[in-house]
C-alpha cells in the first residue's frame, strides 16, 4: 500500500507507462496482483496499452468485482470485445482480438465514410475500413488509398476489395502465423465460419505473442513455466521446479541402486570407478 501511495503522486501518463512496463515483466497472475492496488481507471488504462492476449489473461486473474469496475472505465467496444474473447482458449486468435470500429454498410458513399472516419480516428488507430451487411457478415475491405482517390459519390460496394482473407477465432496462434507468413498485413479481420466479423488482430500483436511462446519453449523443457519471469519470487520458482527436482532425485537413487548391484565387479576392477562420473555426466546431458 505504501508503494501505491507514492506512485499515485506521479502524473497519470507517467504512472500508466511505469505500470505497463512493470506488468510486462510479470506473469499474468502477478501483474493482476500488482494492478489490484490501483483504482479501476488506472487499471483500465494499463490494460489498453498491453498486448490484447496478455490483457485478456490479466482480466481473467482479477477479482470479479474489480473486473466489473474496470469494464465500466474502458470504452464500451473494448469491454464487449474482452467479454467475447474470454470464451476462447489460450494461444488462439480469438483470445487477442480487438474491436472492429471502422465498419460500414455497402451502400454508404465515400464522402459519408470519410466524415465518419474523421471521428473514429480520434479514439482509435484505423488501418482499414470493413464493409459488412445487416447480419454482420464481412463483404469487403476499404483501404485509405482507395478512399483518397475515389469520387465522393462512389458507393463502398463498388470500391471495396472482395474475397477478403480472414482468420478464425479458434485457430491456434501457431497455425495462424503460418498462414500470414507471406502476407504481412498490419491488421487481419477475424470471422466465424459463416464470415461474420468478430474482431481484428494486429500482426504486431501476433508476432509479439508468438515470439514470447518461442522463448518460453526452452524453459518449459527443464521445468521453467511460461508464467515465470525474472521478477518471480524464489518460492514460486521453487514450486515450478520442485516436481522436476524430485524426479531427478528419484532417478539418481535408481542409478545408485544399479551401481550397488555390481559392487563385486567394481571391487575386482577398481578402474571402473573412474568412469562412473563420466557415465553420470553423459547420461545427465543426454537426458
Amino acid at each position: 500500500m505504501a508503494e501505491t501511495a507514492t506512485t499515485t503522486q506521479i502524473p497519470p501518463d507517467a504512472q500508466r507507462a511505469m505500470l505497463v512496463q512493470q506488468a510486462k515483466s510479470r506473469p499474468a497472475a502477478e501483474a493482476a496482483t500488482l494492478l489490484e492496488e490501483y483504482p479501476a481507471p488506472v487499471i483500465g488504462g494499463v490494460l489498453l496499452a498491453l498486448n490484447p492476449a496478455f490483457s485478456q489473461d490479466i482480466v481473467a486473474a482479477l477479482p470479479g468485482g474489480l473486473v466489473d469496475a474496470v469494464m465500466k472505465e474502458v470504452p464500451t467496444e473494448r469491454a464487449k470485445q474482452w467479454s467475447r474473447n474470454a470464451v476462447y482458449p489460450e494461444d488462439t486468435i480469438g483470445r487477442m482480438m480487438e474491436p472492429a470500429l471502422s465498419v460500414f454498410p455497402p451502400e454508404m458513399t465515400v464522402a459519408q465514410t470519410v466524415t465518419e472516419l474523421r471521428t473514429l480516428v480520434q479514439k482509435a488507430f484505423i488501418t482499414y475500413g470493413y464493409v459488412i451487411d445487416q447480419q454482420g457478415k464481412l463483404l469487403g475491405i476499404i483501404t485509405m488509398r482507395d478512399l483518397l482517390f475515389a469520387a465522393d459519390e462512389t458507393r463502398l460496394a463498388d470500391l471495396m476489395l472482395r474475397d477478403v482473407f480472414y482468420l478464425l477465432p479458434k485457430q491456434p496462434l501457431e497455425d495462424a502465423m503460418r498462414l500470414v507468413l507471406d502476407r504481412h498485413y498490419p491488421v487481419y479481420p477475424v470471422c466465424d465460419t459463416d464470415g461474420t466479423l468478430l474482431g481484428l488482430v494486429r500482426g504486431q500483436a501476433m508476432f509479439e505473442e508468438h515470439s514470447f511462446d518461442i522463448t518460453a519453449q526452452a524453459g518449459t523443457m527443464v521445468g521453467v513455466e511460461k508464467e515465470e519471469r525474472l521478477t518471480t519470487h524464489w518460492l514460486q520458482s521453487f514450486k515450478f521446479r520442485h516436481p522436476w527436482l524430485q524426479l531427478n532425485l528419484l532417478t539418481a537413487f535408481v542409478a545408485g541402486a544399479v551401481v550397488g548391484m555390481f559392487e563385486g565387479t567394481v571391487e575386482r576392477l577398481v578402474v571402473l570407478a573412474a568412469f562412473l562420473p563420466v557415465l553420470a555426466g553423459q547420461s545427465g546431458n543426454t537426458g
